[in-house]
């Protein structure tokens, strides 16, 4: 299994530590089948603008420069409800309040290998409920895609198309059986064509959805309301201000 990670750490010897650590694990023979893959940022604004909602894991400092990690995870948590987030700090203050973003756990600095391996085994446990894929019938065959990986569903016709980063795949069927399916993974109705995975919802701008992806979707009148609603709810509150 491969596990996407990122690292928002601005002291070198910390993300290095961290990375030392990532790799310990894997090699560890109980863990053979974890691959990671790092991505290290030194200041949360990179990290954030724009964000790609393709991590399964967020390490994240409280000390940063040009935002605090805090607030940093507020944002996170703002276009992404999903993604594992741990707070490595030696600000154990702050990362006590990692219960107001959802955050899995917190390591305080400096941690031992011990400590670190069992938290990252919680999130490593969680990442693996994650990997639901789906089976697209096509012409041919079919083909199993993980959820995670598509940011929308679109309908032309009498053709599924499914967008991913890997392209489009080609599938049968109506998109009323697809949002069916997929009700209660993330996937919310937009539109008469679209299915869009809030995962990768960056913004709501009137009746315009921007994915993290760059792509635009049209909010129909129709679903205006009830797209809101849904994502509101998805995110864990019915509040939308």
């Amino acid at each position: 299994m491969l596990v996407t990670v990122a690292v928002i750490e601005d002291d070198a010897s910390a993300s290095r530590r961290l990375t030392e650590c990532l790799d310990r694990f894997s090699a560890d023979p109980n863990n053979k089948d974890v691959e990671f893959k790092v991505t290290k940022f030194v200041e949360p604004t990179a990290f954030l603008d724009p964000y790609r909602a393709d991590y399964d894991i967020v390490f994240m400092d409280i000390e940063l420069p040009n935002m605090n990690g805090l607030e940093a995870a507020h944002r996170l948590r703002a276009i992404d409800a999903h993604t594992i987030l741990i707070f490595v700090t030696n600000m154990a203050q702050f990362a006590a309040k990692g219960y107001e973003v959802d955050a899995l756990d917190y390591i305080i600095k400096p941690f031992s290998y011990p400590d670190f391996a069992r938290k990252l085994t919680r999130a490593v446990t969680l990442c693996r409920k994650n990997c639901k894929t789906v089976a697209i019938t096509q012409r041919g065959g079919t083909q199993l895609v993980l959820l995670r990986d598509i940011s929308y569903v679109e309908v032309k016709g009498h053709t599924l198309l499914y967008h991913t980063e890997q392209g489009n795949i080609t599938g049968t069927g109506s998109l009323q059986d697809v949002e069916e399916k997929l009700s209660g993974e993330g996937f919310l109705r937009c539109g008469k064509s679209y299915l869009t995975n809030q995962r990768f919802i960056k913004n709501i701008h009137g009746s315009e959805i921007l994915l993290t992806t760059g792509d635009q979707l049209p909010i129909g009148r129709s679903y205006h309301k009830t797209f809101l609603a849904s994502l509101a709810q998805s995110l864990g509150n019915d509040h939308v201000l």
